[in-house]
Order: structure tokens, then sequence, then C-alpha cells
């Protein structure tokens, strides 16, 4: 360590006290800089709830900062001189303060890496110090350790290789209960008289109307609305709805984690993941409390176990899997997918329900639990064969919880299977029958899910064929697609026929608007 002063930059999905680049902090001397930046609410045009968050949280953030006895240095994003550059903000400071030194705990982003590394090859006055993120559960080093010599890549395997390393329900060397995945127990559809509790929400307080104020301002034209903003902006906050969670939610959230309820997008889901994702809580303290409550009989196995997995399993993966093969996995396109984004998937304005539904959701909340994200608005994107690229930007501009270590390998591998199977055993497409047997989308909707072609029939099922069809020489030697090739070779040619040409008007109709 220097012993002069050192500048410590947090950026703004590193709200956490224990965070690497603080742990070693002279509250004497040491400058912490935290800055709002044009340049980052724009890169994509994030949901007015995302940057409402993110700010709310920052600043939050920076006042428990000074409550601690650190030196915080807080640019607003409408301060009058605010560079809107990370490096020339650090510049700033070094030039008033005389420091010449700044840590930093690695940012999640490619392109903040990329863009930190390039200032430090051309300042060489200067110096950066990049720390590992360790609030992560599995290193950078471990993961590619785990990686080396693996022809295919599957989040399994490194679940139960992390159940191990971590000690999470073992019981010894063997998985609690017996088996290592439960997802089997847990895809049941929502009863019409089981009622979830209301999700735990939080008024604006006057940090967070002021940033209401500031963003219904200067990105009034950005996806989204602010009507129902109540997510967690502290840590104290974030750590209520976790105690909701587990109390309340967590006992059904394995039975019904894959359903679906119009009018309904929380259901039994935690709402943790923007929480996490910015620092205000630790993912190891969630998944042990998760844990606890099964120890203590509060919560079913088949419930805990697949919360865990949802953290320690995929959030994981995906984290590593981004920067094992990134940035050459941004342009995968496997399926050679060209079709714009439609225009419903901005404002809703689709006859197709389930698509209603979801959007509408997004639009309201700045969320979508997973299954709404993976089997309705994914499994469209995939079908109609859409622009990984235009996906991607979409995914990571109307989620709170978005980023793109997490986003992209979740659309590149799993949503879109650009990536060709690197991430996934074979692509999540499904017909209209798994999402009327998942949710009441289609008992409202104009299409009939009974019917498989012709202007009346659900899209997803004329849209599910004809993308294998289309995919044949792609997808047919894919074992797990086995059975489906099979039925789609018994079909008489008229009704492949029928497929092609429904798929046919309803494309050219969506390429029309």
């Amino acid at each position: 360590m220097p012993a002069s002063p050192c500048l410590r930059l947090i950026l703004g999905d590193q709200l956490s006290l224990n965070l690497s680049s603080l742990r070693d902090a002279n509250l004497a001397q040491d400058i912490i800089l935290m800055c709002e930046l044009q340049a980052e609410t724009t890169y994509v045009r994030h949901h007015k709830q995302k940057l409402v968050l993110v700010l709310s949280a920052m600043r939050h953030f920076a006042s428990t900062l000074k409550e601690c006895g650190f030196k915080v240095y807080y640019r607003r994003l409408d301060d009058p001189d605010n560079s809107g550059s990370f490096t020339q903000e650090i510049e700033q400071v070094f030039r008033r303060s005389g420091c010449t030194h700044c840590i930093l705990t690695e940012p999640g982003e490619y392109r903040l890496q990329q863009q930190f590394a390039h200032w430090q090859d051309t300042h060489s006055e200067y110096t950066l110090e990049v720390r590992e993120d360790d609030r992560f559960l599995c290193s950078h080093a471990d993961f590619r350790q785990w990686a080396k010599g693996r022809k295919q890549m599957r989040m399994e395997y490194f679940y139960r290789w992390m159940r191990r390393k971590h000690d999470l329900l073992m019981q010894g060397d063997k998985p609690e209960g017996g088996r290592w995945n439960l997802d089997a127990q847990n895809r049941n559809p929502l009863p019409a008289e089981r009622q979830p509790t209301a999700p735990l929400t939080f008024a604006p307080d006057r940090i967070t109307r002021d940033v209401i104020t500031l963003v219904e301002a200067r990105f009034a034209d950005h996806f989204g609305t602010l009507e129902h903003f109540g997510w967690a902006v502290t840590a104290e906050q974030a750590e209520q709805v976790l105690d909701t969670f587990i109390r309340e939610r967590l006992p059904l959230f394995g039975d019904y984690q894959d359903a679906m309820r119009q009018g309904d997008p929380w259901l039994y889901h935690s709402h943790l993941s923007a929480s996490i994702n910015l620092g205000l809580l630790d993912p190891g303290l969630v998944i042990r409390r998760a844990e606890q409550a099964y120890r203590d009989g509060k919560a079913p196995l088949n419930a805990v176990e697949g919360f865990i997995r949802q953290i320690l399993g995929w959030r994981e993966y995906v984290r590593g899997l981004y920067w094992l093969w990134m940035p050459e996995y941004r342009d995968t396109n496997a399926l050679q997918a060209e079709r714009p984004l439609p225009g419903f998937f901005w404002d809703a304005e689709t006859s197709m329900n389930c698509l209603h539904q979801c959007v509408s959701d997004t639009l309201q909340h700045g969320y979508a639990h997973h299954i709404q994200r993976l089997m309705v608005l994914g499994n469209f994107a995939l079908l109609a064969g859409l622009s990984p690229a235009a996906v991607n930007e979409w995914y990571l501009l109307v989620y709170v919880d978005a980023y793109e270590w997490v986003e992209m390998p979740n659309v590149q591998g799993m949503i879109l299977f650009a990536d060709g199977g690197r991430l996934a055993s074979k692509p999540y497409a499904a017909s209209g029958a798994y999402i009327n047997r998942m949710s009441d989308y289609c008992e409202h909707c104009s299409y009939d899910v009974g019917r498989k072609t012709g202007p009346r029939a659900c899209p997803f099922n004329y849209l599910y064929w004809d993308f294998l069809d289309r995919q044949h020489k792609r997808l047919s030697d894919n074992p797990r697609l086995g059975l489906a090739y099979q039925n789609l070779a018994r079909m008489k040619p008229a009704q492949r026929q029928a497929i092609r040409e429904s798929a046919r008007i309803f494309l050219q109709q969506l390429d029309c608007g």
C-alpha cells in the first residue's frame, strides 16, 4: 500500500461496505469517489425504474459511507461541471488532492474493464490497482480451473461442484435428500385459490423522490413508468425484503416458481436479484439464510434447493462464462437470426395475451420472473428468429436487475441458443401448450391455444414446428430434440405445409408491424 492518500472509486453496482477496494481504507486520508454519469444512464436507454433504483441506492450508500467516517466525493448527474467520464473524474480528484493511486474493485462489465485498462495504458503517471470482486462465490481463477479441459460446459456439474465447495445442502459428500436437483418438483401451475402475499415495497423517501424528479425530467422518453416504484434502495431495506421472502414466500417458492398468472407478476418469487446485483445484499448471506430455513423446518427442500441453485448455480455460472468467453461471445449467432425487434416489445400492443402480459409487467415494474423472460418473451424471440443483438439490448435495457455479465449469457446461450450450445444443451423452445399449462394467459387470449394452424391458432404452435423445420440442419442431431424431430417427421406433407404457411403469414405481418 502506498503511504500517500489513495483514491478509491466505487461503481454503481458495488454498494457494499465489505467491498475489496474499501477493506484497508485509511479514514484519515483516503478519498472515496462515486460518480453518476450520463454515459452510464444511456449506453442503453435503461428503464426509468432501473435509473431511479441505481441512482437512489448510490446516494443512500454515499450517505452511509459518510456516516462511517469516509471522505466521500460524490459527483451527481446534474452537477454543472460533471465531466461525464469515470477517468476524467479520477483525474480531477488527482489534481486537487495530490493522489496518484486509485484502487478499484473490478468492474462487472467488459466494456468498463476495457475503459479502465486503456486509461491505465495511456496514463503512466498514475497507478490503477484493480482488485478482485470477492463478493462472488467463485473467483475467475477457480472458474477457469473448473472449466479447463471440459468439452462442454454444463451448469449442473458446476452447481454440484459449488455445493461441495461451499458445503451447502450437503450430508457429508452427498446432497441433502439424496438428489442434487429437485427441479422436477418445481413445475406446478398456480391454483386459482392460491393467493400469494403482496411483495414488500417502500415508499420513496426524500432522496428517492429527488431522483424520480431528475429521471422524469431528463429521461422522459426512456422505457417504462415510475408509477409503481417501490424497490429497496438501502441494505437495510434489502434485508427486510429477504426476511419477508424467507418467512412468507420461500416455503411455496419451489412448487410455483415456474407458474405465471395474469395481473400478478410477483407470485412467490424473492425479488432479490436487483439488490444482490447492486451489492445491497451479499449472495452468500442470502443462500445461507435459505439453507437455515430448511434446517429449521421452515421451508421444504425443493424450495430451498431451487432457490439456492439460482444464485449459487446459474448466477455464478453465467458470470464465469461471461468472463471466460468475452468479447467474441457477444457476436455469436449460430442460428443466423436477423429479424428486428417487433414494436410490441416496447408498447405491449399485441393480441397475443401472454406477450402482452409479460411486456406490460416489464413496463410497469422493470421486472418479470425467469419463466416469463425465458418461456414467453425469450421463446417468442427464439421461434421468430429475432436478432441476438436487438434482443440482448432489450433485456439489458428493460430489467432493473440486468447487467451485461448476467444478461448476455442468459440471452445468447439459454434464450436464443445463439452460441450453438456452449451454455445450454438445447434451445428452450416450446409451443403454446407449455404456456397454457403454466399460466392462465391463454384463457384471456384472442388466439386459440388448441388450434395448430390458421389465423385463429396460437402463433406459438405453428412457430414452434416451423422453427424446428427451418433449423433442421443445425438442430436435428441434438439428442434432446430427438423426439420433437421424430414427431415432425411423422407429420403428413399437408400438415407441414399448413404450418409453414401459417408461420410465413404471421412473420410477414410481424415484419410489417
